[in-house]
């Protein structure tokens, strides 16, 4: 394709991208660093990426082509060896005839060229893709298949062989390799939650990036047996069982990181179906001004947790962040002066100078039965890490009328229907009126990717729904999707909330056990602001999409 051999310097220089005496300075620099020259210029500052990459399309015809965008055939991985693949940062993309399109990072690297060309025996076409986008890539398609070859190599003809099993045991095997790196991949791509479920034909691998899932591989069904089994081992859960539901966790060191796994295995009529939760232990960042409050919100929530005593309740589905709220709330509390003690399931994250207990209901150690103990230890602040029955219901609210500052979580679609929850669950309403100070609601939200986040206009419909609360719209964006936030627009989440004080009058209308409207009219003649406003609220401050704020509350 090019028929002069042309170095990247000389057409930098060409086109006035850099001078001849960056380019100078940029080669002796060059000789004591090894890097490429690509490498050392944007090190020093005098070139970008897109730069290199602008000129290369542009002088040679080069095409550019974004790997996010891109779907690969797995058949054509097999044509280049993952060995010269990581030595040259390539990746095959297209076959036609005897010619074979290449992604590389260097398309001028003639070596690279030369040595592909004799190894694959076809003629190869380079474009030009970004490096961080080629590792990646890279990463998730050479991967894991050296371990899945194994796999499928050492795999007995019954699921029984007892010395097979066993094999799986080793930190060597190739399950054991596959299954670490399958982690490794989702902690590197900021995954919650990795997925392995089997179908009748075969086993998709998922993970869920920023509160969306996604596959990532396709495996014979055959391999799921094996993986969950190796699972089961590291989780110290038993592998013989098949036919009920399994519970577990187990640690790993990755990069300098403990991550901490939480495992659920679920029996289906095509197998084992496997969700593991990662936690990494060490990246919890807690602060309230941290948790995404609009300032109206935050000022009731200082107001909420700086009771003397009275129960504070956190509600919404799983993964809206409710724990991450509750751990916030008590680091604020946590003080020399006072005894924390919390009753989880589990213990996500361990914070220091908190007394925090494990639920363990297979020996009758509940959230019931944690929360009377917890009661004869002196505490001034309980954490209940939900509230799932009547009894824990009960308990926690008279310790909140007895002096007690009590913290949980409910599971209800807003913050006003929390009270009628609570009564509908037994709880006497006089009870429930003397102890509630307030229900927190939130959501999370994906956030605009800012590296491709750029100016949105609105339909005459979505202006109105801003300008009738009083909101403005200069400043809303969406993202066009890059190899940052892998396409979608969106990269990292934050919270939206509504909080509903409980006042005086609040507490009579409890206690008279009114319906859900007649609160939820009062509140608002109070000034109380929905989860809805709350979050058109973040996308007139360009933090988030129309979309999201209607996918998580309409």
């Amino acid at each position: 394709m090019i028929q002069k051999r042309k170095r990247l310097g000389d057409l930098l220089v060409e086109t006035s991208v850099i001078t001849e005496e960056q380019l100078t300075n940029a080669l002796q620099e060059q000789r004591n660093t090894g890097r490429r020259l690509g490498d050392q210029l944007i090190a020093m500052n005098l070139v970008s990426e897109q730069q290199i990459i602008e000129v290369l399309e542009f002088q040679l015809g080069i095409p550019h082509v974004d790997l996010y965008k891109q779907r690969i055939d797995r058949k054509l991985v097999n044509i280049i060896s993952e060995e010269l693949a990581r030595k040259y940062q390539i990746l095959p993309l297209k076959k036609t005839n005897n010619r074979l399109m290449v992604a590389m990072y260097d398309p001028l690297d003639y070596f690279a060229l030369d040595d592909l060309r004799l190894s694959t025996g076809f003629e190869i076409d380079p474009a030009i893709a970004k490096k961080d986008e080629l590792r990646l890539a890279i990463n998730r398609y050479y991967g894991m298949q050296k371990s899945i070859d194994q796999m499928i190599q050492e795999m007995p003809t019954s699921e029984d062989d007892q010395a097979f099993l066993e094999a799986q045991q080793s930190d060597d095997s190739a399950v054991a390799k596959m299954v670490n790196q399958l982690i490794s991949q989702a902690v590197q791509l900021g995954a919650s939650d990795i997925h392995i479920d089997p179908h009748e034909t075969e086993t998709l691998i998922r993970i869920r990036v920023d509160g969306i899932l996604r596959t990532e591989r396709t495996l014979p069904t055959k391999m799921n047996n094996v993986l969950v089994s190796r699972i089961k081992i590291m989780s110290r859960l038993n592998i013989a069982e098949k036919r009920l539901p399994q519970d577990g966790r187990f640690k790993m060191e990755l990069e300098l990181k403990t991550i901490d796994l939480r495992i659920s295995i679920l029996p289906t009529v095509y197998g084992e179906k496997v969700v593991m939760r990662l936690l990494d232990t060490g990246s919890v960042s807690l602060g309230i001004e941290k948790l995404g409050f609009a300032e109206k919100n935050e000022v009731n929530f200082r107001k909420m947790i700086n009771h003397a005593y009275g129960i504070i309740l956190v509600t919404g589905p799983t993964g809206s962040g409710k724990s991450t709220t509750l751990y916030t709330a008590l680091q604020e509390l946590n003080t020399d002066t006072v005894n924390i003690i919390t009753v989880e399931d589990p213990v996500e994250y361990q914070i220091k100078g908190i007394n925090q207990v494990q639920v363990k209901s297979n020996i009758g150690m509940t959230f019931a039965a944690g929360l009377r103990s917890i009661l004869r230890q002196d505490p001034d602040i309980i954490m209940v890490g939900e509230i799932r029955d009547s009894e824990t219901a009960e308990i926690a609210l008279r310790s909140a009328m007895t002096g007690h500052f009590v913290l949980s979580t409910l599971h209800t679609n807003d913050s006003v229907s929390a009270i009628s929850r609570l009564i509908d669950m037994g709880v006497e309403p006089f009870l429930v009126a003397s102890s509630l100070v307030g229900v927190l609601a939130q959501r999370l939200v994906r956030k605009v990717c800012p590296y491709c986040a750029s100016t949105y206009t609105l339909t005459n419909e979505e202006r109105e729904l801003f300008e009738s609360r009083g909101l403005p719209t200069g400043g809303i964006v969406k993202g066009s999707g890059c190899s940052n936030c892998n396409s979608s627009g969106y990269k990292g989440r934050l919270a939206i909330h509504e909080i509903v004080l409980i006042d005086d009058v609040l507490r009579e209308m409890i206690t008279k056990k009114q319906a859900d409207s007649v609160y939820r009219k009062y509140v608002e003649e109070k000034g109380f602001k929905a989860m809805l406003y709350d979050g058109l609220l973040k996308v007139s401050q360009g933090k988030t999409t129309i979309e999201e704020i209607y996918r998580v509350t309409v």
